[in-house]
């Protein structure tokens, strides 16, 4: 474990184990849609390989480019850093995210991607914070990976300051390095 890390919240073998549940689960409620998965960069890059890798039907990908953090805070303004490279109307998508906070980013990009006129839009999240919600936020993704509680999680692609990324388990990171 790293020496910043406080402990161990999901281990590398619980990440692997329930990404197989939820590729499983999108191949077969996807089977011959031919679906978009929509990645929103940079945290879900480990989640959204894992997972287009584990579905078994074709499939393309997409990415999405936002920021609203500025070190461990949301700053709650979402801004667009790079957009979607092809049409999606009329296609099936599903969006990947890596952690469901507050939720500004995912609406954000919930609803921008509906205004594209997609045959569908689903989220698929790896990690569900509810506690850090903002109260207007009312998204509910169908696929979630964990329900977490409200602790400052880094590893498997997420970060403090683009740091921690690389970590295979999730680790809650030692307030002392974030409140520095």
């Amino acid at each position: 474990m790293h020496e910043q890390i406080d402990h161990i919240l999901l281990t590398q073998e619980q990440i692997q184990n329930r990404v197989g549940e939820l590729a499983a689960q999108l191949s077969r409620d996807y089977e011959g849609k031919n679906p978009i998965f929509v990645g929103v960069l940079k945290g879900v890059v480990m989640f959204f390989s894992d997972i287009v890798r584990g579905f078994t039907d074709p499939c393309q990908i997409d990415f999405m480019w936002l920021s609203s953090y500025a070190g461990c805070e949301s700053s709650g303004d979402v801004k667009v850093v790079q957009g979607l490279s092809q049409d999606i109307r009329g296609r099936h998508i599903v969006i990947l995210e890596d952690i469901f906070d507050t939720g500004n980013s995912l609406s954000y990009t919930y609803n921008y991607l509906q205004s594209l006129e997609p045959a569908s839009l689903e989220i698929c999240t790896f990690l569900d914070k509810p506690e850090r919600r903002n109260p207007g936020v009312t998204l509910k993704p169908k696929y979630v990976g964990y329900v977490i509680p409200n602790e400052f999680v880094v590893g498997y692609g997420l970060d403090y300051n683009e740091y921690f990324r690389n970590l295979p388990y999730i680790g809650v990171l030692k307030q002392e390095v974030y409140q520095n």
